[in-house]
Parts: C-alpha cells; structure tokens; sequence
C-alpha cells in the first residue's frame, strides 16, 4: 500500500509539473523545451503503466485476502457449531486436582509401603467393564434396515443403560454374602447360577438384568438395540440353559 502512495505522488507531481509547461505554451517554446516536454510526457506514461501494473497486482492480493478471510470464517463457524452440539454423552476429562488429596509423608510413605500389594490385588477385583461409546462413523456404518427410527443418542443412552446393569451386577458379584441383604444375596446366587465355562472371566447381563437396574423396556425396540450394538462389536450373545447373556466385548 506504501508502495502505491509513493507512486501515486510521483505520478501527481509529474502532471502538475506538465501542466505548468502547457499553461505557458501560449509563449513559442526553443526547440530544447519542446524535447524535454516530450521526454516528460513519455516518462509520465510509463508511470502510469508502472501504477496500473502495482494497482492490478494489490487488487490480486486483496482478493485472496477475502478468500482466506471467508475461509477463516467457515472453520470458526464449524468450530462453535463443534462446541455448541457436543453430545452429552461424550466422555469428558477429569479435571485437575482441587489439593483436597490427602498428602502422605516421606516417613509415612514407608510405612504403606508393605501392604501396597494388597491394594493392588483389591484394585484389580473391582474393575467392571464397561463398553465404549458408539462414534459417529460406527453409527452411520449400520445398515438402515437396522437402525430403523432409533437416532444416534438414542443408541448411546441404551449402551449407558446396559453399562449400568452391568456395573450394579458386579458391585453386587464382588461383595461378600454376608454383608448383603436379603434381595442381594438373591440375586447374588442368580449370577452366579447363571455363569458358565464360556463367561468365566467375563462380564454379561441378562433381560432380567436389565429390569432390575434399569428403566428401560425390553421388547422388540430393545432387541433391534442390542442388534446394532453386536454390529459395533459392543457384546455377543451367549445362549445355554434357556437364558440369552449378552457379554460385552
């Protein structure tokens, strides 16, 4: 832009500077002048072609400025749609530590140490699976049969609800009998009458679980459900002794 203005002034310079030559041409100019005049007015179009050109050449920058800047637009415009519409099911991180974590000693330290195998061991007995949720390109790979009316969150909040049965299955699994109260401990010896060599180690639920600890409906809506699910590879179906398990995978 500096660029234009310096040429842009030389440029006006330049005619008013021909324009006192021709307000005097009423005087007979010398030969000498006459050449010189024609030496500026050849100068003066050269300059204008030089300020056509640099003109051309910002119009050219300026353009693809306003391209870049209407592109800048759309990716901010995608962005805050992003942000506005993520879904709420979504996992999220956890956020940093508030200080309230108790703070252990250099000499305390030592003294937990020895037991810290138990704790290990008490850890890995509570680990309940839990199936992941199902992204976009998963949903949009189930065929339309399948899917019938059931949208995208909708999809998710019955994997969230079987990933509750299951949770509140096992927590029951890993207590002891003892502490638990009579409807527990019954349901406590269904699962365990329910497993078989082919779930040892693994984590299911049955329809039955479903009613217990959960809201939903378990009709032909809940087995179309269960159908995509086993087309994500969230769980596979494990018949025997008249009972359908559905095991997460």
């Amino acid at each position: 832009m500096r660029e234009l203005e310096d040429l842009s002034h030389h440029i006006q310079n330049k005619i008013s500077s021909l324009q006192c030559i021709l307000d005097l041409s009423v005087v007979e100019f010398p030969q000498n002048k006459m050449k010189k005049l024609g030496q500026e007015l050849f100068a003066l179009d050269r300059l204008l072609e030089d300020f056509e050109k640099c003109l051309g050449q910002h119009k050219e920058q300026l353009k693809h400025l306003k391209e870049l800047e209407e592109l800048f637009r759309k990716d901010l415009e995608d962005v805050q749609h992003i942000k506005d519409n993520v879904p709420a099911h979504m996992p999220r991180k956890k956020g940093p530590s508030h200080g309230n974590e108790p703070v252990i000693k250099q000499n305390e330290e030592t003294e937990i140490k020895p037991t810290q195998p138990e704790n290990v061991k008490k850890t890995i007995k509570r680990y309940i699976r839990e199936m992941e949720v199902i992204i976009m390109p998963e949903f949009e790979s189930i065929p339309p049969y399948m899917k019938g009316r059931v949208s995208y969150d909708q999809l998710n909040a019955a994997l969230h609800s079987i990933n509750t049965a299951v949770t509140a299955k096992y927590k029951i699994l890993q207590q002891s009998v003892k502490t638990l109260n009579n409807h527990s401990r019954k349901l406590h010896q269904r699962f365990k009458d329910q497993e078989t060599k082919d779930t040892k180690g693994q984590f299911f639920v049955v329809e039955d679980d479903i009613r217990e600890f959960t809201q939903m409906k378990v009709d032909k809506r809940f087995q179309g459900i269960l159908n995509m699910l086993r087309h994500c590879q969230r769980l596979r179906e494990v018949r025997g002794g008249g009972i359908t398990r559905y095991m997460l995978l």
